[in-house]
């Protein structure tokens, strides 16, 4: 191949290339304010393998019992699919723990992996709490041409949701 004609295929392939490209990270976050003290409030959200005792999309969870980093947790959802967590930080004294998406599948989430943040804090009023999740995160297709099911908007919507009626249901566990 010469040098110009080289040059020709480059110019032809590099508009689609510009055009073709990965997935970007997708972030959600959501809060909610608890009338309860943070010490009985995170004495329930430290429980990693304890989630379905507050989260009505989590029909069941099982943890190792490890609450540091590489400890593990698998959730069943109210469809009977499942996933695994794993911690990668668990600080008692600061009321959080980080976890990340350690075995996929998008029946249960429409996401391909995430990094979620959960942590108790003081909240507006005395003897209140504010729980707080965040994640980053990348759709369930990680294709340039992605389902509806399992794009951006999809994984962004289903996080939200997820995050949205866990907090929902911590709540009720306080304030009945």
């Amino acid at each position: 191949m010469t040098k110009s004609s080289f040059i020709g295929v480059l110019l032809l392939t590099f508009p689609a290339l510009m055009l073709a490209h990965g997935p970007t990270p997708q972030k959600a976050k959501e809060s909610v304010s608890i009338n309860a003290p943070v010490d009985k409030v995170w004495d329930v959200v430290k429980d990693f393998g304890g989630l379905s005792k507050w989260h009505g999309d989590v029909k069941g969870s099982k943890g190792d019992g490890k609450h540091e980093s590489g400890g593990t947790r698998t959730l069943t959802f109210q469809n009977g699919e499942e996933i695994v967590d794993e911690l990668d930080f668990y600080s008692d004294k600061d009321h959080e723990y980080s976890y990340r998406l350690k075995k996929e599948n998008v029946k249960a989430l429409p996401t391909s992996s995430y990094s979620v943040t959960v942590s108790v804090t003081k909240g507006a009023s005395p003897g209140a709490s504010e729980v707080t999740i965040k994640s980053r995160f990348y759709r369930g297709d990680t294709g340039n041409t992605p389902s509806e099911n399992l794009n951006d908007e999809a994984a962004v919507k289903a996080m939200n949701a997820y995050f949205k009626n866990g907090l929902d249901g911590l709540k009720k566990t306080f304030e009945k």
